[in-house]
């Protein structure tokens, strides 16, 4: 049994003008381990469909199973990171770090060692009692995965979690999240205008057709190099040959 299953999802939305088939009939799994990147053309639902993976949206038809449950029953499972870092800039370091801890009321001792462990891994410790505002832009998205890897989830979504960043620090974070998540032994699911980061820093790579979207490519991502980093497989010769197959479904998404 896969960890995550999508058993044909269909989503429509209604409106005064009539109906809109946002998703069609579209069904995959994901096993644990995994980190499966969504590509497809602008306005096709890959952010609808992770909001559908995650609980906070319910499809038309069809159903999301995770570990064998309804997804609905395990939604503590799962750790959303977004566009935005969302850190609030009147709280430090520290504090953000433990805001979802203290929302959820699992502000334990055991929960608040495992932040301030996560904070030290990964170079941030010495930045505890400074603001967001004092911090770089990868710094700000690094301290907002850590929030929520501080709640533990098995499953992370992230949703363009490196557009907001310039060109460079992009480079750098992605190097930075993936040996993260490497590191903390999650699955994860990534939606990304980005097909080089895609193919970078996934495992595996779905592309989905335009409105209604559908899977039209599902491939896995292998390199030769199994240490490389994110960055470092940008100049692996496998690189290449993937993104050229990618593109040319990006390029003909109507076909």
């Amino acid at each position: 049994m896969s960890l995550i299953e999508i058993e044909n999802i269909n989503l429509i939305y209604h409106s005064l003008k009539g109906e809109t088939e946002a998703i069609k009939n579209l069904s995959f799994s994901i096993e644990k381990g995994e980190f499966v990147s969504i590509i497809g053309p602008s306005g096709c639902g890959k952010s609808t469909l992770l909001n559908i993976i995650s609980g906070l949206l319910t499809p038309s038809s069809g159903k999301i199973i995770y570990n064998d449950e309804n997804v609905k029953n395990r939604l503590d499972k799962m750790g959303y990171m977004f566009q935005k870092d969302y850190l609030f800039d009147w709280l430090t370091v520290w504090q953000n770090v433990l805001l979802g801890l203290k929302i959820k009321k699992v502000l334990t001792r055991e929960n608040i060692k495992r932040a301030d462990e996560l904070l030290t891994n990964y170079d941030l410790a010495k930045f505890k009692g400074h603001k967001p505002a004092e911090l770089s832009g990868g710094m700000r998205q690094r301290v907002a995965l850590i929030r929520t890897l501080a709640l533990n989830p098995e499953v992370l979504l992230l949703d363009e979690p490196f557009s907001a960043l310039d060109y460079q620090t992009r480079l750098k974070v992605c190097d930075e999240v993936s040996e993260i998540i490497k590191k903390e032994g999650k699955t994860a699911i990534m939606v990304t205008h980005d097909l080089g980061e895609a193919i970078a820093i996934s495992s595996r790579v779905i592309c989905l057709t335009s409105r209604p979207a559908e899977i039209k490519k599902d491939i896995d991502i292998k390199f030769e190099n199994i240490n490389a980093t994110p960055f470092g497989k940008r100049k692996e010769p496998e690189f290449n040959k993937y993104f050229n197959e990618l593109w040319k479904e990006l390029d003909n998404y109507n076909g």
